[in-house]
């Protein structure tokens, strides 16, 4: 019965998904709550990934906070509920996309990643529930901050693999003494300025560490180029052809 909106809203696996399941239950709500309704700080969801009477406790009031008419008695017309909520914010948040979706150009999509191609990439199916679920995965694994786009969080994700785990990364690591290796958590990170959202102050903070560590980069550059020219200034190339040094 609940089918339609778990593919609506892009929910791995929705065939397997079964009601009676108590752990399958929480992992839903959770789900739905990290990935679309979203209306709790991520540091005040720890309460809902509990178990026994605490996770009940908390999750009635995560209830009693979305203003939803319905307990955990009742447990279809909740997740109903619930599912049909997720759905209206989903299509809020893209609702120009979603206007712009027809059949024709969901065919033509359709028949781009059932052609043939000798990159395997082109037959990913890049808005499959599969993928996005892989996304998720890969971004928790990294501790990459959420966001709407699963295409923009996978480019973050991109980044971060380029930038430490290349072969180029791995050597330099190795030589970095671990001593020195300063590490500044995001939470105690300054910003200067407050903008009204934690996930944008969050966004604003990386922002700001990578513009820093950018600067870092630059003048170790500059240091290992002036470390350079003071070597050839320092040992002049002897002419040996005019028989002596110097004047």
């Amino acid at each position: 019965m609940f089918k339609r909106k778990l593919l609506a809203l892009d929910f791995p696996d929705p065939d397997t998904f079964d009601l009676n399941d108590e752990s399958k239950f929480h992992s839903i709500l959770l789900w739905l709550e990290d990935q679309k309704i979203r209306h709790l700080k991520i540091e005040d969801r720890a309460p809902l990934r509990g178990q026994g009477e605490e996770w009940n406790k908390a999750f009635e009031a995560y209830l009693k906070s979305l203003n939803c008419p319905y307990d955990l008695t009742n447990k279809p017309v909740l997740l109903d509920w619930l599912l049909g909520y997720a759905a209206r914010l989903e299509y809020g948040d893209g609702l120009e996309k979603y206007k712009n979706v027809t059949p024709e150009k969901y065919q033509q999509r359709k028949n781009q990643l059932q052609g043939e191609s000798s990159n395997p990439l082109d037959s990913l199916d890049f808005d499959s529930a599969e993928f996005k679920a892989g996304v998720t995965s890969l971004a928790m694994l990294l501790q990459v901050p959420p966001h709407q786009d699963h295409l923009e969080q996978l480019k973050a994700i991109c980044l971060i693999i380029e930038e430490k785990f290349s072969t180029e990364a791995i050597e330099a690591s190795k030589k970095v003494n671990k001593e020195k290796d300063e590490h500044i958590p995001l939470e105690k990170t300054e910003l200067g300025f407050e903008a009204g959202d934690y996930i944008i102050n969050d966004a604003a903070k990386i922002l700001r560490l990578l513009h820093l560590r950018d600067l870092r980069d630059l003048q170790t550059k500059i240091n290992s180029a002036i470390v350079a020219v003071q070597g050839i200034t320092a040992n002049p190339k002897t002419d040996t052809k005019l028989g002596k040094v110097g004047r």
